[in-house]
């Protein structure tokens, strides 16, 4: 069909979180260094028009809540200035053993 199928659009979504962790100097592995991780709670994406195959995906994605465990991110993808996703992401802060624990105080601070 030429287009990106509908699961395809998770992993762009987790490729943009990664970077942006990493761009405000706390990449993924040092998270896990801390002894924790965030896990994935609930997605939401709505999508507007096909992202089709070798189209290059702008990902704007913001910071949307945060609470005393857990957080969401909000995403827009854009191809050539339209819009063609949107979604949502909430994580739950767990540490490596997977019980629940409040979010690191870098991350809530992000939000004030």
């Amino acid at each position: 069909m030429g287009i990106v199928h509908h699961s395809r659009y998770l992993p762009i979504m987790e490729e943009a979180r990664v970077a942006y962790l990493r761009d405000i100097g706390h990449p993924y592995q040092s998270v896990r260094d801390e002894g924790l991780d965030f896990t994935v709670l609930e997605v939401f994406v709505q999508y507007r028009q096909p992202i089709r195959f070798d189209e290059i995906v702008d990902v704007h994605l913001s910071l949307a809540q945060v609470e005393r465990a857990s957080f969401q991110m909000a995403y827009l993808l854009i191809v050539a200035g339209q819009v063609r996703a949107t979604g949502v992401t909430a994580h739950g802060c767990i540490t490596t053993d997977g019980r629940p624990t409040r979010l690191p105080a870098w991350l809530r601070e992000l939000r004030r």
